[in-house]
């Protein structure tokens, strides 16, 4: 009797192990070929697998450390300007580097200084210093944007990407490039410039 049993044990582990080798999408021997070819391939700046990537949808805003430190050696920003940039973190639009209502929005809205103020909880007139502020010093810019239907002229902010970038580093928009060109000459000696 205990022999069968052991029989059955031992046909089972077996049955697995088949099971097992049958689920194998390659063998070893054809793993190994695949392996070969995509090393010499990599040797010759080729991907013959392309990777996969996974995608992510944490938003973010990347702080070029170096910068902020040179930045702080200067004492370039007031301890308001600072803080204000921290507090408008989660309304940076990903890629663009827009001061947005929201986001998460599929076609999120530049956002005026009054709703800025009104996001932040803050006065206006508390607000509009600190962001004529940033931009004599060449962190925010101004371009000038139209409204629907009216004739009023609206202005989105942008945040220099050498100093917060929501995005592919190594893909800065070409508009954004054209923004922040010109910059104050403190700026200019910024130790990494990402275009």
């Amino acid at each position: 009797m205990k022999k069968t049993g052991v029989d059955l044990s031992e046909a089972e582990k077996r049955a697995r192990l088949r099971d097992f080798k049958n689920e194998e999408i390659l063998t070893n021997e054809e793993l190994e070929h695949a392996t070969e070819l995509q090393t010499k391939a990599n040797s010759r700046g080729m991907i013959l697998i392309p990777e996969r990537k996974v995608k992510n949808k944490a938003r973010f805003v990347q702080l070029i450390q170096e910068n902020i430190l040179y930045l702080r050696n200067l004492k370039y920003l007031t301890t308001a300007e600072k803080k204000f940039l921290m507090d408008i973190i989660p309304n940076v639009e990903f890629l663009s580097n827009c001061i947005v209502d929201d986001c998460k929005k599929v076609s999120p809205m530049p956002v005026t200084q009054s709703d800025l103020a009104e996001i932040l909880g803050k006065k206006k007139q508390n607000v509009n210093p600190i962001i004529k502020g940033l931009i004599d010093k060449g962190v925010l810019a101004r371009s000038e944007s139209g409204l629907e239907d009216n004739n009023v002229r609206a202005y989105a902010l942008f945040v220099n990407p050498h100093i917060m970038f929501s995005g592919d580093r190594d893909k800065v928009n070409g508009t954004l490039k054209a923004m922040f060109k010109k910059t104050p000459r403190e700026l200019k000696k910024m130790p990494v410039k990402l275009f």
